[in-house]
């Protein structure tokens, strides 16, 4: 009796691109958590390079390998992995596609997670939607607090990024943003403690997304912001970038502010897990290949 072959599926495969020295090992984490039997890590990955990597990736696997396979872009800034998705959408014609997830530093499922989360709060909480409210948006200059911009100014908020360094820099950034992206974004001038606490006091929505262990708001600073009602730190090394908001907090009042409700970076964090660990889990069940991006994100966080 002739012996019986059973074809066996191809495993899982994810393609980890970045443009740093190191691959992220969170990210890496999260892939082979969500199902990736696979994942192969490339580094210090230029623009340039991304359509040859990914032809070399899909035409080895055939139709229902090609299924099963993903590439995931990392890095550290938002518009260079844009650019990267675009070009490797571009590198890949039918039959051969696959499915595509773009989250520097992580920082497009935490802007998403940060977004959706203060929507959330802002309609449980105070029976209100995001439109029209005043958020000003610290560490805006970085992935997470350029991306939590954009969505919360699609949500029809009046958002402005806070210059803490460099005015004419981060002036730039928000009409570079709002040309791209169809949204409306301002700057104002936070370049010392006094011009903080001025830019607080007309805030109903604070986003501190600033550089881990720095603190950025203090006590004082929010004693005139008497019109706040959400602040939001995403910083879980202390201290925390805003004083008395703990980063366990989920919606609680913030100590030395208590009108205001806290979200804290653990708070968010878990958020962002669960999101980052469903869209992984998107490329993986889809029947058809997937591209996700920031946008992509904040609409499964809304959904989550």
């Amino acid at each position: 009796m002739a012996e019986q072959v059973i074809a066996r599926e191809k495993p899982y495969i994810l393609h980890f691109f970045t443009t740093q020295k190191h691959f992220s090992p969170f990210d890496a984490n999260m892939a082979s958590d969500a199902g990736y039997d696979s994942v192969f890590t490339y580094t210090d990955v230029a623009l340039e390079d991304v359509t040859g990597l990914v032809q070399d990736a899909i035409f080895s696997r055939g139709p229902r390998g090609v299924w099963r396979t993903g590439i995931f872009i990392g890095g550290r800034d938002l518009d260079v992995a844009m650019e990267m998705l675009e070009k490797a959408k571009k590198a890949m014609f039918p039959p051969f596609q696959v499915s595509l997830f773009a989250d520097p530093a992580g920082a497009f499922t935490t802007g998403a997670a940060l977004s959706a989360h203060v929507v959330s709060t802002c309609l449980e909480h105070f029976n209100s939607s995001m439109k029209d409210k005043r958020v000003v948006v610290f560490g805006a200059t970085g992935p997470v607090g350029g991306c939590a911009s954009i969505m919360c100014a699609k949500e029809g908020a009046d958002v402005r990024l806070v210059a803490h360094s460099n005015v004419e820099k981060t002036t730039k950034l928000a009409e570079k943003y709002s040309a791209a992206y169809g949204v409306s974004l301002k700057c104002v001038d936070g370049t010392d403690d006094a011009k903080k606490a001025a830019v607080i006091a007309d805030a109903e929505i604070l986003l501190c997304c600033a550089a881990a262990g720095v603190r950025v708001i203090t006590t004082e600073m929010l004693q005139n912001a008497k019109g706040l009602l959400v602040a939001a730190d995403v910083n879980a090394v202390p201290p925390s970038g805003i004083e008395g908001l703990d980063a366990m907090s989920n919606a609680q009042p913030i100590k030395g502010a208590e009108w205001a409700l806290g979200l804290g970076a653990l708070a968010i964090g878990n958020r962002k897990y669960n999101l980052q660990k469903k869209m992984f889990q998107m490329m993986l069940e889809s029947d058809t290949n997937v591209t996700l991006d920031f946008l992509s994100a904040y609409e499964v966080a809304r959904k989550l």
